[in-house]
């Protein structure tokens, strides 16, 4: 068999690798005592590169192309042997195939969750997971940073360095960033762009090159997920629109109490109390948000207030055009007991000045 090997690379004048897999990165040709012939052809193909090693330092690389060996394209190998005046006789190298393609689908992925600091929502944690495309670049300083002497280097044995360095800068990078964090899932394109730039020169010093780098999802608590969605919410919602709505369907509940026409007249007068105190509410945030011209009028003063005693139960409060509705329904007569801020006890309302006017039209009751 040793007999047969040796005359089989005697024979050998094609150096060439055919690459049937979708992750071998580096290939070493293998021959009897590492003797190529004179004049020996190298084909390298594209999406490869040959580098050749002389006593474990790298020599000459070839790009895709055929060739035939000798002194004028083996120069720094020439050099290293000693030939002065060319040679004849087979020379001793070793040969690996590197292949420059891309690969692919090269998946990362935070084990741990990483701790960000929020503005808003204080500390939290995020996880975040894509893929990453890598090819080599320099085909000698990546056999010499990385493969070594492995003549059968595959993508799998570096992908959990790679890895590894993807995440301790994807790290960096967000908690450097200080963006809010509903950016994150909103600007994944831009990080990864940022991340990429920032990779780029880690990936070069193995002689490899970063050609893309994705995010594919960032995720955070449900929690806090559910606080963002309310808050985008609150943005794009009329709240005085918001304040009627809340108001119709506390008439619709009110309306189905079976108490029957007082409940639904109760219920429709705090439906509009809930109404008016929205919309002054919305109203006193919004003078707050705007600012104040130096001749600008100052706010409208709140409308008083009353509170009204019902079986026993304090309501309210109502504002005077509540309560007019609620004379009008015969839920508050000039013997219901009424309290406002100020006042020292419950007093009935036809007694109060201010509600004088609401029973103008209402004549008193008939004497017993």
């Amino acid at each position: 068999m040793a007999l047969w090997d040796k005359l089989k690379g005697e024979l050998i004048d094609i150096i060439e690798w055919l690459d049937d897999s979708n992750n071998t990165m580096v290939y070493r040709f293998e021959r009897y005592g590492n003797e190529i012939k004179t004049g020996a052809k190298l084909t390298v193909r594209e999406g490869q590169a040959a580098v050749f090693i002389n006593e474990g330092k790298i020599a000459d690389v070839f790009q895709p192309g055929m060739y035939t060996l000798n002194t004028q394209n083996l120069p720094i190998l020439s050099t290293l042997l000693g030939w002065k005046y060319g040679f004849n006789s087979p020379f001793k190298a070793e040969v690996y195939f590197v292949s420059t393609r891309n690969f692919t689908d090269q998946k990362w992925g935070t084990k741990n969750p990483i701790t960000l600091s929020d503005d808003r929502f204080g500390m939290l944690e995020i996880r975040a997971f894509g893929t990453y495309v890598t090819r080599v670049k320099d085909p000698g300083l990546f056999i010499k940073e990385i493969v070594g002497t492995d003549g059968h280097f595959t993508s799998e044995e570096i992908s959990q360095q790679l890895q590894s360095m993807v995440v301790t800068r994807f790290t960096d990078a967000i908690g450097e960033a200080g963006l809010p964090v509903e950016s994150y899932a909103a600007k994944t394109n831009e990080i990864s762009d940022l991340i990429q730039g920032i990779m780029n020169s880690e990936f070069e010093a193995y002689g490899l090159s970063l050609t893309k780098f994705l995010i594919e999802n960032v995720s955070m608590p449900e929690e806090i997920k559910k606080e963002i969605f309310e808050l985008s919410r609150l943005t794009k919602i009329d709240l005085s629109k918001l304040a009627q709505m809340k108001a119709a369907k506390a008439m619709e509940k009110a309306a189905e109490n079976p108490s029957g026409t007082a409940g639904a007249g109760m219920g429709m007068g705090m439906g509009f109390a809930m109404a008016n105190q929205m919309g002054n509410m919305f109203s006193q945030q919004q003078a707050q948000q705007q600012p104040q011209a130096g001749g600008a009028p100052p706010p409208i003063p709140q409308a008083v207030a009353f509170f009204v005693a019902v079986n026993g139960q304090q309501s309210g409060p109502f504002d005077l055009n509540t309560l007019q509705n609620m004379v009008a329904q015969n839920q508050l007569t000039r013997e219901s007991l009424v309290w406002r801020q100020g006042m020292g006890a419950w007093t009935a309302a036809g007694q109060v000045g201010e509600l004088a006017n609401l029973f103008a039209n209402t004549p008193p009751p008939i004497p017993g």
